[in-house]
């Protein structure tokens, strides 16, 4: 098919975070003059690169330089304040578009199984999801920190890049994080303490731990702090990756002084077990992975979990309420002229680059498929 004989379907991406906004891209480079609308509930775009993303990571948040272009010149149309399900329906979404992608991710902080006080019941004064912690940070308008209060001493459960994103949070001065444009409040919240104490723990030994080693190496130009863990040395597999997070986090351990005034104490093999404490949560306990160990019980101010996302169980653009017979999620279909893209799609796993991965093969499924129709009922 040449040029002069493609379609030009009119596209809504729902969501304009980095998977709406590369589908987006990819789509305006096969279909120039196709109408491209981006819908978000917020007044501005962006998703994870404006309010996921640490402000201290100015590579990733450069990123948004990128997708400025996609308004400023590739003339897609970005519509703010704007709830797919509530303002606007989804069927009349796609009454009004050829095409609709689903790009909303997975933005609600996933529970930890189990983890409830002694009688039972979640307990959740105190306790702070990841995505809660950072969307304040970044100063997102839903944000709620008037009853956030780290403290002096805080567990947090997770031993990913997040995890380590917070440890570094809690720790830079106040002073540094006005200058990364960190709301006032956000600031308070983390610093009235201020932080004396992190213990951040995770299931995993260390050298299967999800951070990546240059996380944890970034934590050691932190001024004042002595760090200590219990991760207990293998025989080498021959696996590079698992000997480079070992080697970081023995690195850092040995080159951080002894007399300093804060500690971060990494635990690693350790599972969420109960958590204490009677009007808000006072310590927690966990229990060995490998069952050799007996109890890891922490006294705390707070808890911050890092420990993935989830969908939200009353949205109203729930994904499987969404399947149906045609539903082909290894290409990003879930009907007719209906797809959805990145988290929602394949679930909260991947990096900014794997979202622009993904977006690129839902967009040659939707490509193919608007084209072989066409030339289905060209012939």
């Amino acid at each position: 098919m040449n040029q002069t004989q493609i379609p030009q379907p009119r596209i809504a991406i729902v969501g304009s975070g980095p998977a709406g906004c590369y589908t987006a891209g990819f789509l305006r480079k096969r279909w120039p003059e196709a109408p491209i609308v981006l819908f978000d509930r917020l007044t501005t775009p962006y998703g994870l690169v404006r309010y996921g993303v640490a402000p201290d990571h100015l590579g990733t948040k450069g990123i948004a330089k990128q997708f400025d272009r996609l308004f400023a010149r590739d003339r897609v149309e970005f519509r703010g304040g704007v709830e797919i399900g509530r303002d606007l329906g989804l069927d009349q979404l796609r009454a009004e578009y050829d095409i609709v992608v689903l790009a909303t991710g997975l933005w609600a902080d996933r529970s930890i199984d189990g983890f409830r006080d002694v009688e039972g019941n979640a307990t959740h004064a105190g306790v702070h999801g990841s995505g809660e912690l950072t969307r304040m940070i970044n100063g997102h308008p839903d944000r709620d920190s008037e009853n956030l209060v780290i403290g002096r001493n805080t567990v947090i459960v997770g031993n990913g890049n997040v995890a380590v994103d917070l440890v570094r949070l809690m720790l830079t001065d106040p002073g540094v994080l006005t200058g990364l444009d960190v709301p006032i409040d956000a600031i308070n919240a983390l610093h009235e303490g201020p932080v004396a104490r992190i213990d951040v723990v995770g299931r995993s030994a260390a050298d299967e731990a999800k951070f990546d080693p240059a996380m944890i190496r970034e934590l050691g130009k932190l001024p004042d702090v002595r760090f200590t863990s219990d991760a207990v040395a293998v025989p080498g597999n021959g696996d590079r990756d698992a000997t480079a997070k070992m080697a970081a986090i023995v690195e850092l351990v040995e080159q951080s002084p002894v007399a300093a005034t804060r500690s971060v104490n990494f635990h690693f093999g350790w599972t969420p077990d109960t958590l204490q404490g009677s009007e808000r949560v006072a310590s927690v306990i966990f229990r060995d992975t490998g069952g050799q160990r007996g109890q890891l019980v922490l006294e705390t101010d707070s808890v911050c979990t890092a420990v993935g996302f989830t969908e939200v169980g009353d949205d109203v653009l729930l994904r499987s309420a969404l399947e149906g017979e045609a539903t082909n999620l290894e290409r990003g279909m879930l009907a007719e002229g209906l797809y959805c893209v990145g988290w929602l799609r394949r679930g909260p796993v991947g990096t900014i680059p794997v979202n622009r991965a993904d977006a690129k093969m839902v967009a040659n499924a939707i490509i193919n498929d608007v084209e072989s129709s066409v030339a289905t009922v060209a012939r």
